[in-house]
C-alpha cells in the first residue's frame, strides 16, 4: 500500500513523525480520511476532535487534538494542533469526573470530552 509521511505536532512538541498508510481527522467541516495521493487540502481541526494514524506496521495511533490545522499534499500530512493527547495516556477517571460535574461547556470540558472520545476510538 502507498505511504504518506505524517507529522503530528502540538505547540509545545512533536508528538509523532513517520510513515503511515492512512490518517483520519475530525475537522470543523466533518471527518476526513487521507490516503496517499489525496488532493491537497487545508482543514481546521475541530475543538475536542480526534486524529487517528495507521502506521505502515499496522499500528493505530489515536490522539485527541484541541484546535489547529491539517495540511495535506499528495505524499504528506501535517497535523498542527494547539495541543494533543495520546489516547493511551488519558486519565479516564479524571476526565469522566470533570465532564460529569460540568455545568457548561468550558474549554477544559470540551478537551476532556475529546480525550474520552479518543480513548473510545483507540
Amino acid at each position: 500500500m502507498a505511504e504518506l509521511t505524517v507529522e503530528l505536532v502540538a505547540v509545545e512538541q512533536e508528538l509523532w513523525s513517520g510513515a503511515a498508510t492512512m490518517v483520519t481527522a475530525q475537522t470543523t467541516e466533518g471527518e476526513i480520511g487521507i490516503l496517499a495521493g489525496h488532493e491537497p487540502v487545508l482543514g481546521q481541526l475541530a475543538e475536542g476532535g480526534i486524529v487517528a494514524i495507521t502506521t505502515v506496521d499496522g499500528e493505530r495511533k489515536v490522539a485527541a487534538v484541541h484546535g489547529g490545522f491539517l495540511a495535506v499534499t499528495a505524499k504528506k500530512v501535517s497535523v498542527l494542533a494547539e495541543s494533543a493527547d495520546w489516547a493511551d495516556e488519558v486519565d479516564v477517571e479524571a476526565d469522566r469526573a470533570l465532564v460529569a460535574g460540568a455545568a457548561e461547556d468550558t474549554p477544559e470540558v470540551v478537551a476532556a470530552r475529546g480525550r474520552l472520545r479518543a480513548v473510545e476510538r483507540a
